[in-house]
C-alpha cells in the first residue's frame, strides 16, 4: 500500500485532547494536501476524529477551523499552484476559504470507536494507562476490517508491552510528539521489539511530511525525554525539601530552586513550573509506569503524592491556559506557592526578596532564556555565563552546579543503558522537545 493510500483512511483516539487536537490538525492538513494532488482526485480521504465528549468534539471543529486558517493564510503561493485548475478561485480569500472547506471536509467526528475498524492507521493520544490503551487497540484489532497500523503517542509505556497485551503482531508504533504537536518539532520514535519495517518507514516518512526532527529511543519506560525529565524533576524535589531550614521554610526553598532552574541554569521555566505545565497528577503516573521497568532506582516522590493528597494537581484547562499546581498563576506569571504543611498559597512578593538575597547574585553577563537562546550568539552568550559562574561563590550558583551535574549525570546514564544511542540525541531531545538553550551532556559548570 502506498503512502496515500495509507493516509486514505485514518482515525485519531482522544482527538479533542491537547496532545489530539494538534495530531488530528497536522494528520487532517497532510491528507488534505494529499487530496489536491492531481494523481489523487479520485480517491477519498477520511479522518475520523473520536473522542468521548459531543462538547469537545464540537470545541475541536472550532478549533481545526481557526487553525487551518491560520496555516492557509501562511501559505497562499503553494496553495495557488494547487488550485492552479480552478479558474473560479481568484482571490487569495477565495483560495484560503476553498481550502478551509476541503480540510473540514475530510475530519468526521464521532464518539464511537467503531469507526477505526475500516482504519488503515490509528493514531491514540488517549490517557495515559497501559491497561485501557491495550483494551482499546486489542477491541480495533480483533474487529478491524483491514491490518491497522497504531501510532501511540504515550511518553512512557513500554510499546513492546502494549505490542504483546493486545496482540498487534508487529503493528504499532511509539510515534510520541511533543506538547503542543503543532508547534514542537520534535518527535520521539519508538520501535517495540517487533514492529515491522514498513510499519517504521512510514512513520519516517509520514514524519518528514510533517517537517519533524526525528529522534530515535530504544523501548525503555520513559523513553529519552521522560527519562531525564522525570529524574532531573525527582532531583528538584528532593533538593526543594532538603534545604528547607537553609531558606527559612518550605515554600522559600521551593521558590529557589525553581528561581535558581529558570534563572541560573538559563531554562525556559523552573522545575516546579515546569511539573506545574506537564501536571502533578501526570508527572507522578509517569513515574509510576517507569518505575516497574528500572533497575537500582526508586523512581517516586512522596511529595507529588502530598499534593495530589491535597487536590493540588496541576496542569493546563482545555484552553492552553495553565492550572495552579505547586505555583499559583495570574495571567500565566506565578505569584504565589503551595504549602503542603498549611495547604494554602502564600504569596512570593512576601518572601522573594529575602531568598534572592541568600541565593547571591548572578553572572553580571547573564541573560534572560529567551534573549540567549534565540540570539546568533547563544554559544558564545552562555560561555560567557557560566565562565563567569565558575570562578563565583554563593547558594544559588553552587546548587545550578550541583543540578548541572546531576542532569548530566542523567544524560550519560540514558546513554550508557542504551535508551538513547548516543549524546547528541539525549541533547537534541532536551533542546527541541524542552527548548533547553543547551543539552544536558555539557561542559560548562565545574
Amino acid at each position: 500500500m502506498k503512502y496515500e493510500e495509507r493516509l486514505q483512511n485514518v482515525t485519531v483516539l482522544g482527538a479533542a485532547g491537547k496532545m489530539g487536537s494538534g495530531i488530528l490538525l497536522l494528520t487532517a492538513v497532510e491528507m488534505a494536501d494529499l487530496s489536491l494532488q492531481p494523481e489523487n482526485k479520485d480517491k477519498t480521504f477520511v479522518l475520523n476524529a473520536v473522542d468521548v465528549s459531543d462538547e469537545a468534539l464540537h470545541g475541536l471543529m472550532g478549533y481545526l477551523r481557526t487553525q487551518v486558517r491560520k496555516l492557509a493564510e501562511k501559505k497562499t503561493v503553494a496553495l495557488r499552484a494547487m488550485y492552479a485548475d480552478r479558474a473560479d478561485l481568484i482571490e487569495n480569500y477565495h483560495i484560503i476559504d476553498e481550502y478551509i472547506f476541503d480540510v473540514m471536509n475530510i475530519v468526521r467526528p464521532v464518539n464511537g470507536m467503531e469507526v477505526a475498524y475500516n482504519s488503515n492507521i490509528i493514531f491514540e493520544a488517549i490517557k495515559e494507562d497501559p491497561a485501557l490503551k491495550v483494551k482499546i487497540f486489542k477491541q480495533i484489532n480483533e474487529n478491524s476490517n483491514v491490518e491497522p497500523w497504531f501510532f501511540t503517542n504515550t511518553s512512557s509505556i513500554p510499546i513492546t508491552e502494549l505490542d504483546e497485551k493486545a496482540e498487534l503482531n508487529g503493528n504499532v508504533v511509539g510515534f510520541h510528539f511533543y506538547n503542543p504537536p503543532a508547534v514542537q518539532r520534535l518527535v520521539e520514535l519508538i520501535r517495540a521489539k517487533n514492529t515491522k519495517d514498513e510499519v517504521n518507514d512510514f512513520a519516517l516518512a509520514y514524519a518528514k511530511k510533517l517537517r519533524k526532527i526525528i529522534v530515535a529511543s530504544n523501548d525503555i519506560a520513559g523513553f529519552i525525554g521522560n527519562g531525564h525529565f522525570m529524574r532531573d524533576a525527582l532531583h528538584g524535589m528532593l533538593e526543594a525539601e532538603s534545604m528547607v531550614d537553609d531558606f527559612g521554610g518550605y515554600v522559600n526553598s521551593v521558590y529557589a530552586i525553581n528561581k535558581v532552574t529558570q534563572d541560573f541554569l538559563v531554562r525556559p521555566m523552573g522545575i516546579f513550573q515546569l511539573i506545574d505545565y506537564v501536571g502533578v497528577e501526570v508527572c507522578s503516573y509517569i513515574m509510576s509506569v517507569m518505575n516497574p521497568n528500572l533497575d537500582n532506582e526508586d523512581l517516586h516522590s512522596t511529595l507529588l503524592d502530598k499534593m495530589i493528597s491535597q487536590g493540588i494537581t496541576g496542569g493546563q484547562y482545555s484552553s492552553g491556559a495553565q492550572k495552579d499546581g505547586f505555583l499559583k498563576y495570574e495571567k500565566g506569571r506565578p505569584v504565589a506557592i503551595w504549602d503542603v504543611n498549611t495547604k494554602k498559597y502564600v504569596d512570593i512578593a512576601g518572601f522573594s526578596a529575602d531568598v534572592d538575597a541568600k541565593l547571591g547574585a548572578m553572572p553580571t553577563s547573564m541573560k534572560p532564556w529567551k534573549a540567549v537562546n534565540f540570539s546568533k550568539k547563544k554559544d558564545a552568550s552562555l560561555e560567557a555565563i557560566f565562565t563567569e559562574m565558575n570562578g563565583m561563590s554563593g547558594k544559588g550558583v553552587e546548587i545550578a552546579k550541583v543540578y548541572n551535574k546531576r542532569s548530566n549525570e542523567i544524560g550519560r546514564l540514558l546513554v550508557d543503558s542504551k535508551v538513547a544511542a548516543n549524546d547528541a540525541d539525549v541533547n537534541t531531545v532536551m533542546l527541541t522537545g524542552f527548548f533547553h538553550a543547551y543539552g544536558p551532556i555539557n561542559n560548562y559548570l565545574k
